[in-house]
Protein backbone atom coordinates (compact mmCIF):
# COMPACT_ATOMS: atom_id res chain seq x y z
CA UNK A 1 0.00 0.00 0.00
CA UNK A 2 1.43 3.36 -1.00
CA UNK A 3 1.84 5.98 1.71
CA UNK A 4 0.51 9.34 0.58
CA UNK A 5 0.78 12.65 2.40
CA UNK A 6 -1.92 15.24 1.79
CA UNK A 7 -0.93 18.87 2.06
CA UNK A 8 -3.94 21.13 2.19
CA UNK A 9 -3.97 24.90 2.03
CA UNK A 10 -5.15 27.89 0.11
CA UNK A 11 -1.76 28.26 -1.64
CA UNK A 12 -2.56 31.93 -2.14
CA UNK A 13 0.16 31.86 -3.45
CA UNK A 14 2.19 28.68 -2.98
CA UNK A 15 5.77 29.47 -1.90
CA UNK A 16 9.10 27.85 -1.11
CA UNK A 17 8.07 27.20 2.51
CA UNK A 18 5.20 24.97 1.34
CA UNK A 19 7.57 22.97 -0.84
CA UNK A 20 10.17 22.56 1.91
CA UNK A 21 7.47 21.44 4.35
CA UNK A 22 6.15 18.85 1.89
CA UNK A 23 9.63 17.52 1.25
CA UNK A 24 10.43 17.36 4.98
CA UNK A 25 7.19 15.46 5.63
CA UNK A 26 7.84 13.09 2.73
CA UNK A 27 11.26 12.19 4.11
CA UNK A 28 10.30 12.01 7.80
CA UNK A 29 7.21 9.84 7.27
CA UNK A 30 8.69 7.78 4.40
CA UNK A 31 5.88 8.88 2.09
CA UNK A 32 5.76 7.60 -1.46
CA UNK A 33 4.01 10.76 -2.64
CA UNK A 34 2.72 14.11 -1.44
CA UNK A 35 -0.48 15.45 -2.98
CA UNK A 36 -1.16 19.18 -2.76
CA UNK A 37 -4.84 19.86 -2.10
CA UNK A 38 -5.86 23.49 -2.77
CA UNK A 39 -8.95 24.32 -0.73
CA UNK A 40 -12.07 25.92 -2.12
CA UNK A 41 -13.40 27.78 0.92
CA UNK A 42 -11.18 27.06 3.93
CA UNK A 43 -13.08 26.62 7.21
CA UNK A 44 -10.23 28.05 9.33
CA UNK A 45 -8.94 30.96 7.19
CA UNK A 46 -10.23 33.93 5.20
CA UNK A 47 -11.41 33.31 1.64
CA UNK A 48 -8.39 33.26 -0.75
CA UNK A 49 -7.75 36.36 -2.83
CA UNK A 50 -6.84 34.53 -6.05
CA UNK A 51 -9.38 32.32 -7.81
CA UNK A 52 -9.22 28.55 -7.57
CA UNK A 53 -8.12 28.42 -11.20
CA UNK A 54 -5.12 30.68 -10.53
CA UNK A 55 -4.18 28.83 -7.34
CA UNK A 56 -4.37 25.48 -9.11
CA UNK A 57 -2.15 26.81 -11.91
CA UNK A 58 0.43 28.12 -9.45
CA UNK A 59 0.58 24.80 -7.57
CA UNK A 60 1.03 22.92 -10.85
CA UNK A 61 3.92 25.19 -11.79
CA UNK A 62 5.51 24.98 -8.33
CA UNK A 63 5.57 21.18 -8.12
CA UNK A 64 6.32 20.48 -11.77
CA UNK A 65 9.31 18.22 -12.16
CA UNK A 66 9.13 16.61 -8.70
CA UNK A 67 8.41 12.92 -9.29
CA UNK A 68 6.70 12.44 -5.91
CA UNK A 69 4.57 15.60 -5.91
CA UNK A 70 1.18 15.95 -7.58
CA UNK A 71 -1.93 18.07 -7.30
CA UNK A 72 -5.34 16.81 -6.16
CA UNK A 73 -7.96 19.44 -7.02
CA UNK A 74 -10.96 17.62 -5.58
CA UNK A 75 -11.81 20.45 -3.15
CA UNK A 76 -11.79 23.07 -5.90
CA UNK A 77 -14.03 20.89 -8.08
CA UNK A 78 -16.41 20.16 -5.18
CA UNK A 79 -16.71 23.84 -4.19
CA UNK A 80 -18.16 25.08 -0.90
CA UNK A 81 -16.42 24.74 2.46
CA UNK A 82 -13.46 22.37 2.21
CA UNK A 83 -13.69 19.99 5.14
CA UNK A 84 -10.71 17.66 5.46
CA UNK A 85 -12.96 14.80 6.57
CA UNK A 86 -14.98 14.96 3.33
CA UNK A 87 -11.80 15.04 1.23
CA UNK A 88 -10.16 12.13 3.04
CA UNK A 89 -13.34 10.02 2.89
CA UNK A 90 -13.63 10.61 -0.87
CA UNK A 91 -9.95 9.88 -1.50
CA UNK A 92 -10.04 6.65 0.52
CA UNK A 93 -13.03 5.50 -1.49
CA UNK A 94 -11.33 6.42 -4.77
CA UNK A 95 -7.89 5.02 -3.85
CA UNK A 96 -8.29 1.96 -1.59
CA UNK A 97 -4.70 0.97 -2.42
CA UNK A 98 -3.27 3.97 -0.56
CA UNK A 99 -2.90 4.99 3.07
CA UNK A 100 -3.20 8.70 3.70
CA UNK A 101 -1.89 11.14 6.26
CA UNK A 102 -2.48 14.88 6.53
CA UNK A 103 0.51 17.23 6.82
CA UNK A 104 0.15 20.04 9.37
CA UNK A 105 2.39 22.59 11.04
CA UNK A 106 2.49 22.92 14.81
CA UNK A 107 0.09 25.88 14.67
CA UNK A 108 -2.51 23.75 12.90
CA UNK A 109 -1.74 20.77 15.14
CA UNK A 110 -2.87 22.76 18.17
CA UNK A 111 -6.16 23.52 16.39
CA UNK A 112 -6.86 19.91 15.39
CA UNK A 113 -9.47 19.33 18.16
CA UNK A 114 -11.61 22.01 16.48
CA UNK A 115 -11.60 20.37 13.03
CA UNK A 116 -14.87 19.12 11.56
CA UNK A 117 -15.52 15.45 12.60
CA UNK A 118 -11.99 15.23 13.97
CA UNK A 119 -12.48 12.02 15.97
CA UNK A 120 -13.74 10.18 12.90
CA UNK A 121 -10.95 11.72 10.82
CA UNK A 122 -8.32 10.53 13.32
CA UNK A 123 -9.69 6.99 12.97
CA UNK A 124 -8.99 7.18 9.24
CA UNK A 125 -5.59 8.88 9.00
CA UNK A 126 -2.46 10.00 10.82
CA UNK A 127 -1.10 13.54 10.94
CA UNK A 128 2.49 14.41 10.03
CA UNK A 129 3.25 17.30 12.38
CA UNK A 130 6.00 19.63 11.20
CA UNK A 131 7.79 21.51 13.95
CA UNK A 132 10.61 23.92 13.55
CA UNK A 133 13.90 22.88 15.10
CA UNK A 134 14.05 23.99 18.72
CA UNK A 135 10.32 24.67 18.84
CA UNK A 136 8.54 23.19 21.84
CA UNK A 137 5.72 20.86 20.93
CA UNK A 138 2.30 21.36 22.47
CA UNK A 139 1.09 17.88 21.64
CA UNK A 140 0.71 17.01 25.34
CA UNK A 141 -2.31 19.35 25.34
CA UNK A 142 -4.07 17.27 22.68
CA UNK A 143 -6.55 14.49 23.45
CA UNK A 144 -5.02 11.02 23.52
CA UNK A 145 -6.85 9.89 20.37
CA UNK A 146 -4.94 12.60 18.47
CA UNK A 147 -1.56 12.20 20.21
CA UNK A 148 -1.36 8.58 19.12
CA UNK A 149 -2.03 9.59 15.51
CA UNK A 150 0.84 12.13 15.25
CA UNK A 151 4.01 11.54 13.25
CA UNK A 152 6.57 14.17 14.32
CA UNK A 153 8.82 15.76 11.72
CA UNK A 154 11.11 18.75 11.77
CA UNK A 155 11.95 21.38 9.22
CA UNK A 156 14.23 24.41 9.15
CA UNK A 157 12.67 27.75 10.08
CA UNK A 158 11.47 29.54 6.96
CA UNK A 159 10.23 33.07 7.43
CA UNK A 160 8.05 33.13 4.32
CA UNK A 161 4.28 33.42 4.26
CA UNK A 162 1.66 33.87 1.57
CA UNK A 163 0.43 36.97 3.41
CA UNK A 164 3.87 38.59 3.24
CA UNK A 165 4.26 37.67 -0.43
CA UNK A 166 0.91 39.31 -1.24
CA UNK A 167 2.02 42.43 0.67
CA UNK A 168 5.30 42.55 -1.20
CA UNK A 169 3.61 42.17 -4.58
CA UNK A 170 1.11 44.91 -3.75
CA UNK A 171 3.98 47.19 -2.70
CA UNK A 172 5.89 46.44 -5.91
CA UNK A 173 8.70 44.68 -4.04
CA UNK A 174 10.56 41.60 -5.24
CA UNK A 175 9.44 38.07 -4.35
CA UNK A 176 12.28 36.40 -6.24
CA UNK A 177 13.52 33.26 -4.42
CA UNK A 178 10.46 33.25 -2.13
CA UNK A 179 8.35 31.45 -4.71
CA UNK A 180 9.46 29.13 -7.52
CA UNK A 181 10.43 31.11 -10.61
CA UNK A 182 7.52 29.66 -12.60
CA UNK A 183 5.11 30.94 -9.95
CA UNK A 184 6.72 34.40 -9.94
CA UNK A 185 6.34 34.56 -13.71
CA UNK A 186 2.70 33.47 -13.45
CA UNK A 187 1.98 36.16 -10.85
CA UNK A 188 3.52 38.82 -13.08
CA UNK A 189 1.69 37.59 -16.17
CA UNK A 190 -1.72 37.75 -14.49
CA UNK A 191 -0.85 40.71 -12.24
CA UNK A 192 -2.15 38.83 -9.22
CA UNK A 193 -2.18 40.59 -5.84
CA UNK A 194 -1.11 43.93 -7.34
CA UNK A 195 -4.19 45.75 -6.06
Amino acid sequence: MKRTGLMGGTFDPIHIGHLLAAEAAREAASLDEVWFVPSSVPPHKPQPGASGEHRRAMVERAIGGHPAFRIEDMELARGGVSYTFDTVAALQKEHPDRSFCWIVGTDMMNDLPNWHRIEELAERISFVCLGRQGEESEERNLPEYLRKRLIPASMPPIGISSTEIRRRVKAGRTIRYQVPEAVREYLERWRLYES
